[in-house]
């Protein structure tokens, strides 16, 4: 019970015994007549929140059970107890009345009040933040987003980053609105690496750092020289050089990839073999690949994938090994003498 309900029940029976002696006295002073009661409240002004209860009281000289009423049920009804249900922001009035006597007390309702712990927010992408309200009455918030691509939220004001952009958060509660701006930052790419050299066949991960958590989109830019996975492994295909790149929500960082051409030497640049005869070719390649060998004249000598030449007929022939573009060569003459 409120201090002005206390204060009412306190004084209440002061005020009836005063009601009495104006009722005794008046109908002793006019006995032959009817008068009209006298009708006392307990609030002449009120102020009242959408959807609060509150009782108006009201006493009768004569002891009459007044009735009461409103003057607009859309914004306040009430009960034969006077009992007062608030519904919508407005002004009305509620009218008491006993016998030809009427009372009247002025109610408003009061608008709804929103207050929110934020009106701007600024995250990143897959990033929730928990927007709190505080309601003036009995009002139930509902929450939107003006942008369900950048931001979304919940029942409970639960809002979850969706893409960089902006967007608008509204919350309504009884006739009031509220407005929160929310700001979804481009995320910070970190690549592990900025540079790497590499031979062909050779593979490498690349590692990326996405603050928001998102995970990056990778892509090269000269798929012939180097691929990527989704994972980030890179694999050298040929020599030259290629761009790989981590996307992520607009954001891109890139490491520049060289695939080095291979270093080829040989233990001999000429040999002379007699037909029948065997020789074999020791190779050094930096990129540790197996080369590729060849005879220009397989009518003179050939040669298989281990380096073994085998000479056939008198002659000159040239025995190629080659790896990604980088070729050596020895000079094989075949002689009879």
């Amino acid at each position: 019970m409120d201090r002005k309900h206390i204060i009412w029940h306190t004084f209440k029976p002061i005020i009836l015994l005063l009601l009495a002696i104006f009722t005794n006295f008046t109908t002793a002073t006019h006995a032959s007549a009817k008068l009209a009661p006298m009708i006392l409240l307990s609030d002449y002004e009120k102020e009242m929140k959408i959807g609060e209860e509150d009782y108006l009281y009201a006493y009768s000289s004569d002891g009459r059970i007044p009735k009461f009423s409103s003057s607009d049920r859309k914004i306040a009804t009430v009960d034969i107890y006077g009992k007062i249900t608030a519904k919508k922001p407005g002004k009305c009035t509620i009218t008491v009345k006993a016998f030809t006597t009427e009372v009247y007390c002025s109610l408003k309702v009061l608008k709804t009040q929103i207050t929110l712990d934020k009106t701007y927010i600024s995250i990143e992408n897959n990033e929730t933040v928990k927007l709190s309200t505080e309601i003036s009455d009995s009002s139930i918030p509902t929450f939107k987003s003006n942008k369900k691509s950048v931001a979304i939220v919940d029942d409970d004001g639960n809002i979850t980053a969706c893409k960089p952009g902006s967007a608008v958060i509204t919350v309504k509660a009884g006739s009031a609105s509220a407005n929160c701006t929310i700001k979804v930052k481009q995320p910070i790419i970190k690549l592990d690496r900025l540079y790497k050299s590499l031979y062909r066949c050779q593979s490498f991960k690349l590692n990326a750092t996405v603050s928001s958590g998102t995970i990056p989109v990778w892509k090269s830019n000269k798929k012939s020289v180097a691929i990527v996975d989704e994972n980030g492994k890179v694999t050298a295909v040929k020599h030259g050089t290629a761009l790989i790149t981590a996307s992520a929500d607009g954001v891109s960082k890139t490491c520049q990839v060289v695939v080095e051409p291979p270093v080829i030497k040989l233990d001999n640049n000429s040999i002379t073999l007699k037909p029948g005869d065997t020789s074999k070719l020791d190779i050094t390649i930096s990129s540790g690949n197996a080369p590729v060998w060849t005879s220009n004249k397989d009518t003179v000598a050939t040669v298989d994938q281990l380096g073994n030449i085998y000479a056939l007929a008198a002659g000159t022939c040239t025995i190629t090994a080659a790896e990604d573009g980088t070729k050596a060569k020895c000079t094989v003459h075949v002689t009879t003498d």
